[in-house]
């Protein structure tokens, strides 16, 4: 074993678990410069940082705390999605190579890595929105409920329209639009849409405004027909919904709710009326059939444009129009702040209205890693000029402003008696310089090169790379190239020479098991095997991996058999926080297997035994099996019919167990 790589021998989980556990509540504010744009299966950045510490050999510079100690050394992560390992690698004096085939994490990750000025950003990001503004700002106009002052609401809320065989009617998830902190409660009344605070009237409706009768989604069937109520999918997605309230805040009586007037609905009116005439072609906005996309075929939506109100079309167009008046990083990440912002604002955004912990926030597009349909949607005004949820100005403090801030000093958390304190790392920054070619990594320190593409090919030579660090695709339920299509369409238009947007689902890793033809064994195998060529003879594969599916295990065996790679050794660590919406009350692995991996031919052999048996009650202990039984496995060197039985046999009876 080669003693010199201490990660082979050693690495302190204890540590490593203490901190991702704290990271994993709140990973944007751990590490603000990679979360400029959504992504999605993130992983903890103190593990991939405490993971990059084990390769550092000069003793002075392995403690997590200390900044540096990769300098001359050259990192490659062909499938870096959110850009974990290229961030961490970076800030400690790493050259790197980072590679996917989807370009949005090749644009983010040149965005947050290259070395722009803050100040050239704030003032670019004033011009930007001072123009959309004074563009659109007029279609963004309520009144307060009040005092009748004029103002920009905060949101709109629309009802879904739905009918039995005798009527029309408004569905929402209910008629609580607020729960206040001291308990008090506002309410829409069904009947009349009036808005009340308790028993206190605070908005009357219009008597010219047109309503439908409304009900809370738990309502199923008509009364009169007894027939359920369906939603019209004839009709656009758009025009699937009607207003019933808006929310805006008064310099005098602050937060306020109003009914929809006059005012609002000629907004609506002029905002579809443009919709026919603006610059975009269905023909660039096909939804294509994916594991999360068909939800939206089978619900009659073939294009994305249909997830969008005219008045959010509108904004799109004009930032568009705006964007190339910026000279290109500045342009790069505006438009990746326009895009993430999507995410906060289209018709599948719901609101937390009822909720007491959290009222009045909205509810993301993919708060539940899918697309979902709320019954009252909330529709955001990205202009508003004020901090607000998902708002241009609130991502533009949290995802820019605060990032770089951040990269220029890095601070990590150090847990005293169970507490997280704030250390600033001195010294080390979260940035470098863009190379066009592998040459150019040959020296210096801090510097990137970014390949767009199959990662089965690489445009490397053999033997220059000293470690792979990666972050694998899992086997199951991970279908973000899918859910990434919202936003590469838009950004298509935005960015339209940045990058090659062709991208195909069928020649990635992701999704392919769903096919039921093996690709995701053969285009993973053909990365690790491509991962083996260009490492070093004395380098290592690192990843993490977690699945309680025995087909993912025996998949991942066979493509590191395949790739011709031993198990040198394995840790776990804590990965996910279970209160995540998307994983809650789903019985998930709450930890990560980091493998540590190095080429047959390094002379490397451990005798691994195969657990008997597999412990299937606890996250982490189920984590430490697989991953001893992995090193098992490529000892064995099994032909794939025996690999897949193996791994049956060995947690044939998991679906039996709780997963703690």
């Amino acid at each position: 074993m080669n003693k010199h790589i201490r990660i082979d021998q050693y690495f302190d989980t204890a540590f490593a678990d203490e901190i991702a556990t704290f990271e994993s509540y709140n990973k944007h504010l751990y590490r603000p410069n990679t979360y400029l744009h959504k992504w999605w299966a993130r992983r903890c950045g103190t593990t991939f940082r405490t993971i990059l510490k084990y390769l550092v050999t000069d003793p002075t510079k392995q403690d997590f705390y200390t900044p540096g100690g990769l300098e001359g050394k050259i990192i490659l992560d062909p499938m870096m999605g959110g850009g974990t390992t290229i961030h961490e690698a970076i800030r400690l004096g790493a050259n790197i190579v980072g590679a996917d085939i989807d370009p949005i994490p090749i644009l983010q990750a040149r965005a947050t890595l290259s070395d722009i000025r803050l100040i050239d950003l704030q003032m670019a990001f004033h011009r930007f929105y001072t123009a959309l503004h004074e563009q659109l700002g007029h279609l963004y106009q309520t009144t307060c409920s009040h005092c009748a002052q004029s103002y920009e609401w905060r949101f709109m809320l629309y009802a879904q329209r739905r009918q039995c065989d005798c009527q029309e009617m408004l569905f929402v998830d209910s008629f609580i639009l607020r729960h206040n902190k001291d308990d008090s409660l506002i309410r829409i009344d069904p009947e009349s849409y009036a808005i009340y605070q308790d028993d206190e009237l605070i908005a009357q409706p219009s008597a010219d405004v047109l309503r439908l009768p409304l009900a809370e989604k738990k309502t199923k069937n008509c009364d009169r027909c007894q027939q359920l109520y369906q939603e019209n999918l004839q009709i656009p997605h758009y025009e699937r919904y009607m207003p019933v309230a808006v929310v805006g805040e008064c310099r005098e009586h602050g937060l306020f709710f109003n009914t929809i007037g006059e005012s609002e609905q000629s907004a609506i009116a002029t905002a579809n009326n443009q919709r026919v005439d603006l610059n975009f072609s269905a023909a660039d906005f096909p939804i294509v059939a994916g594991p999360k996309s068909r939800i939206l075929l089978d619900k009659k939506i073939d294009s994305y444009l249909d997830l969008f109100s005219s008045r959010q079309l509108l904004f799109l167009q004009k930032a568009i129009e705006l964007l190339p008046d910026f000279e290109p990083l500045v342009r790069l990440n505006l438009a990746l702040l326009v895009s993430t912002s999507l995410e906060f604002n289209s018709l599948l955004c719901g609101y937390k209205g009822a909720t007491k912990s959290r009222p009045g926030a909205i509810r993301h597009t993919f708060a539940y890693h899918a697309y979902s349909f709320p019954y009252t949607v909330a529709e955001n005004n990205p202009l508003y000029g004020e901090t607000s949820s998902g708002n241009l100005m609130n991502l533009f403090q949290s995802r820019i402003v605060r990032g770089r801030r951040w990269a220029q000093l890095p601070k990590e958390r150090r847990i005293v008696r169970g507490k997280a304190r704030k250390v600033a790392i001195a010294g080390e920054m979260d940035m470098g310089t863009e190379v066009a070619n592998f040459a150019d990594l040959q020296t210096g320190n801090h510097r990137f090169l970014l390949m767009q593409g199959s990662s089965v090919a690489l445009d490397l030579p053999d033997n220059g790379v000293d470690y792979v660090v990666t972050d694998p695709p899992y086997f199951d339920s991970v279908q973000y190239s899918d859910l990434a299509a919202f936003f590469r369409v838009w950004l298509r238009q935005l960015l339209p020479s940045d990058v090659d947007w062709h991208y195909a689902l069928d020649e990635a890793a992701v999704d392919q098991q769903t096919n039921g033809n093996g690709q995701y064994n053969r285009i993973l195998g053909d990365i690790f095997g491509e991962c083996k060529r260009v490492l070093k003879d004395d380098g290592r594969l690192i990843f993490t991996f977690h699945d309680w599916d025995p087909k993912g295990w025996a998949a991942l065996t066979k493509t590191l058999q395949r790739a011709g790679f031993v198990l040198v050794n394995r840790y776990v660590v804590h990965a996910e926080n279970l209160s995540s919406v998307h994983i809650t009350n789903q019985k998930s692995l709450r930890h990560d297997v980091i493998l540590v991996l190095a080429p047959q031919e390094s002379g490397i052999h451990n005798d691994w035994q195969l657990p008997h048996p597999v412990n299937l009650e606890e996250s982490q202990a189920f984590c430490h099996d697989c991953g001893t039984a992995i090193g098992w496995f490529l000892n064995e060197m099994l032909p794939d019919d025996k690999i897949d039985k193996q791994w049956v046999d060995l947690l044939a009876n998991k679906n039996g167990h709780v997963k703690s």
